[in-house]
């Protein structure tokens, strides 16, 4: 990888870091205030109505500042790519890392979390979304090797369906728990509303998840690892 590369690299990095750090710092305000003693499921219903549309668009706010840092770093589409995905994947792992060094948490890697918000709650173990990071970091350094080495890139069909299978196996996966809940408890018509909804509330404050399908996430996570490797081998040549 050529001395530019590497440079931009270190700058992402150090703003990815810091991202981590404020997505933990917000973390560490909410359990505080909505689980004083210990973040832990059956979740507590959801948090006040507000708060949680002010939730669900400060996550969107995240995902629109790592898309601008790749915007402003990145040249080409493939580029900008692999530096939303690095960003990302460097954010996540030290927002863990940081939770880690203030409250202790999570107790292992198997520790169930709450990976997401919107349209509902995502959840797993952390080590999921760990795992889907090293794929997000390979990928990374694959494209900017090959951006480097001044090879035309271009993902085939057959490349790119097998990584969005992939990828929507895992979405499925974390979105499945409370999905089932909203969906086989009729509450779709309610969508908007279920923060409101005492009914489902009462069904969120006694739900813990307990069995994460890992067969079906690996699955997945090697689909999508399939279709990067044929990408790589493909372009290679």
């Amino acid at each position: 990888m050529k001395k530019k590369s590497l440079n931009k690299l270190s700058i992402v990095t150090i703003f990815a870091i810091v991202m981590g750090f404020l997505e933990a710092v917000i973390v560490i305000y909410l359990r505080k205030l909505y689980y004083p003693e210990g973040f832990n499921f059956p979740l507590r219903g959801f948090i006040d109505p507000s708060i949680l549309t002010i939730e669900w668009v400060r996550e969107f706010a995240t995902i629109v500042i790592l898309i601008a840092i790749a915007m402003l770093v990145g040249k080409k589409l493939y580029e900008r790519f692999a530096y939303f995905i690095y960003v990302f994947a460097i954010w996540d792992i030290f927002y863990y890392i940081f939770l880690k060094l203030t409250l202790n948490w999570p107790a292992s890697f198997f520790t169930w979390d709450v990976l997401f918000l919107i349209p509902w709650p995502w959840v797993g173990p952390v080590l999921a979304p760990l795992l889907c990071t090293i794929l997000m970091l390979t990928t990374t350094f694959i494209i900017l090797n090959l951006e480097d080495s001044k090879i035309k890139i271009k993902m085939k069909l057959r490349e790119l369906i097998l990584i969005i299978i992939g990828i929507l196996i895992v979405l499925y996966t974390w979105l499945y728990d409370y999905g089932k809940i909203i969906l086989r408890g009729g509450f779709t018509n309610e969508f908007f509303t279920l923060a409101y909804n005492q009914q489902f509330l009462q069904i969120i404050e006694n739900y813990y998840p307990s069995y994460y399908n890992w067969p079906l996430f690996l699955i997945g996570l090697i689909i999508s690892s399939v279709g990067i490797l044929f990408f790589y081998l493909r372009t290679r040549k």
